[in-house]
């Protein structure tokens, strides 16, 4: 058996595991102890996981489940049952064809091209073991060769898990400006000529691609935050908390601190089809805090009409917020 199909058993075999219902803290340890052992690791079972996710979306789309097989436990499982982890794996590509679906294939180096709907967030993994959550209306293009890792996030929002590699550092353009790492956590959100990057763990440097300014680049670290339009940047004072509230939507939340309700209502909007539409004036300028659901939005009205006692319309298609 070669390396790169004994790797993908194993992933599909923990994968059949996670399932059982005596998954406990030391199984999760052991994944992973498991994942961090090689890179490779980390690609066959988010490809695998990956994959998963959307055969229950199929499944979900063309109809009620089947029955699910009656499984026995992990130690008494045969090689040679419909379970055993090749054929899980070999299914979920199967199923992943038959639903015209293209997933990165390990070890496949070259160009790809991923996009998230407005309400959706998609988990993919790179040829190189880095991992990128996307958020809402996000398209992203990714390339990763022998020589270079270099992502283009053309709109939206991504949140990057990148492998360590000194001999490649991972490059994201987004508009005006080059974001240039070798091994961190960090987010990038890019709205037309607009940049805010966030950094969660590690080291990031920003540059603007057109710049041959005199002056180093910044480099941002934990609980950093840079904010650009165009060729003008500020980095905002550091918090830690700051950036774990901007990356909420991770765990589909939008989470505000003193916010105006017109700025909260764009959040809003940017998750859902139903729109939120604020009157102008004092409405517009009242603060809100706390943590909502992102694809709630009618639970929000509600909130606001009980809480600050504001007049809502709903005809089906927007919600105006009024006095």
């Amino acid at each position: 058996m070669s390396n790169a199909l004994h790797t993908e058993e194993a992933a599909a075999r923990w994968l059949l595991r996670q399932e059982e219902s005596g998954w406990s803290q030391e199984n999760q340890a052991e994944l992973d102890a498991w994942l961090a052992a090689a890179p490779e690791n980390k690609v066959a079972y988010w490809r695998l996981e990956h994959g998963w996710r959307k055969v229950d979306r199929l499944a979900a789309l063309r109809g009620p489940p089947l029955p699910a097989p009656s499984l026995p436990p992990w130690p008494e499982r045969r090689p040679l049952g419909i379970w055993r982890p090749a054929v899980v794996a070999a299914g979920i590509a199967a199923c992943l064809v038959a639903g015209a679906l293209i997933l990165p294939a390990p070890g496949l180096l070259g160009h790809k091209t991923y996009e998230t709907e407005v309400g959706g967030r998609e988990t993919v993994p790179l040829a190189d073991g880095t991992r990128v959550e996307l958020n809402t209306q996000t398209s992203l293009r990714a390339a990763v060769t022998a020589k270079s890792r270099e992502v283009w996030l053309d709109k939206g929002e991504a949140y990057f898990e990148v492998a360590h590699d000194p001999t490649r550092p991972f490059v994201v353009h987004a508009g005006a400006k080059t974001v240039t790492v070798l091994g961190t956590k960090f987010s990038v959100r890019r709205n037309g000529d607009q940049v805010e990057v966030a950094v969660v763990e590690g080291r990031v440097r920003v540059t603007d691609t057109a710049s041959v300014a005199a002056t180093p680049p910044p480099v941002l670290t934990r609980g950093d935050t840079a904010i650009a339009e165009g060729p003008s940047m500020i980095v905002a004072p550091k918090s830690v908390e700051r950036v774990a509230s901007e990356l909420s939507w991770r765990q589909g939340l939008l989470t505000f601190d003193q916010s105006t309700l017109a700025d909260a209502a764009g959040e809003f909007n940017r998750y859902n089809r139903k729109k939120l539409v604020i009157a102008a004036g004092e409405v517009a300028q009242t603060r809100i805090g706390g943590s909502f659901e992102a694809e709630n939005v009618d639970a929000f009205a509600r909130l606001l009409q009980r809480a600050y006692g504001l007049k809502v319309d709903d005809n089906g298609e927007t919600l105006k917020i009024s006095q």
